[in-house]
């Protein structure tokens, strides 16, 4: 048995403060809490960036360069995974739907990559929902993906491929015909998100027979289930994630004290479960990706 790569997505743009203090914000914040979740196990790290004062998501370049120069100046060897998925978002004005309403972040796709272009991390996702997600659309158009696949491949950047229902592993099969998508690719199976994929068994073994052959694979579960969800993962073969993005809690009703405790208990369900958890250098090999 292949060894697990397990992710820790440890901010994402939901979850606040008033979910649990914990909760990293700054780019000192992120970085150390990246840094706890490698040395817990965590092969990959997943960043997204706040602003400092407020916690709002952010797509400012200086918050990720902050972010990526703490951690490699640290010596803590992990695989960094910065995310595309701002700059997506379109909310309707009620009286007018063609204009957008406050909270509407909806930007060019050069916009969305220009900090993969500069930075060049290891990995970067490239989210294929269109959907209502957390108050507004996500829109994300053939075109658009195409033009940031583009430049994520012209960077020497691995898209890691996030499918949130089964119509986007569909466009994923296009978007691989006409190798928009190259092969192999690495694929993140998103449950748990309102109207899409739900968080269960059925729904996660469904996403995984639609994924094209030779490929690597994780997948996660938000909310109350991502645990449950990361286990079903692991059973089926696959790779896995947690993180603070996905759960602010490591059991019912006890808030996560850290990212790196919500790897660590997943380190002790992959090692249940009779795998165990991929270094850095197994992961990196298991994707592809250049050595560091």
């Amino acid at each position: 048995m292949k060894p697990t790569i397990l992710t820790c997505a440890v901010t994402g743009t939901h979850p606040t403060r008033e979910h649990n203090p914990a909760l990293p914000v700054t780019p000192e914040e992120i970085a150390e809490s990246c840094i706890g979740a490698a040395k817990a196990g965590a092969a990959i790290c997943h960043i997204h960036v706040r602003e400092p004062d407020t916690g709002r998501p952010s797509m400012k370049i200086e918050y990720y360069r902050e972010v990526m120069n703490r951690i490699r100046s640290s010596g803590t060897d992990m695989i960094i995974n910065l995310t595309t998925g701002p700059g997506g978002r379109y909310i309707p004005s009620d009286a007018d739907p063609a204009k957008p309403a406050p909270g509407t972040l909806f930007k060019i796709p050069e916009i969305r990559v220009q900090h993969v272009m500069e930075l060049r991390p290891d990995i970067c996702t490239l989210d294929l929902n269109t959907m209502w997600f957390g108050g507004g659309a996500v829109i994300n158009t053939p075109r658009n993906l195409r033009i940031m696949a583009g430049y994520m491949y012209a960077a020497g950047v691995k898209p890691e491929i996030e499918v949130f229902d089964t119509g986007d592993l569909v466009m994923a099969q296009d978007l691989m015909a006409d190798d928009t998508i190259k092969r192999p690719a690495l694929f993140q199976i998103v449950t748990g998100i309102k109207y899409g994929m739900p968080s269960s068994p059925e729904a996660m073994l469904l996403a995984k027979s639609l994924l094209p052959r030779d490929c690597e694979w994780a997948a996660f579960g938000a909310g109350r289930h991502a645990f449950r969800m990361l286990a079903q993962a692991v059973i089926l073969g696959g790779h896995c994630r947690i993180g603070m993005e996905d759960t602010v809690h490591i059991a019912k009703g006890t808030l996560a004290p850290s990212n790196a405790a919500l790897v660590e208990k997943a380190a002790r369900i992959v090692d249940a479960l009779g795998s165990k958890l991929a270094t850095v250098d197994e992961a990196r090999s298991l994707l592809g990706l250049r050595a560091a």
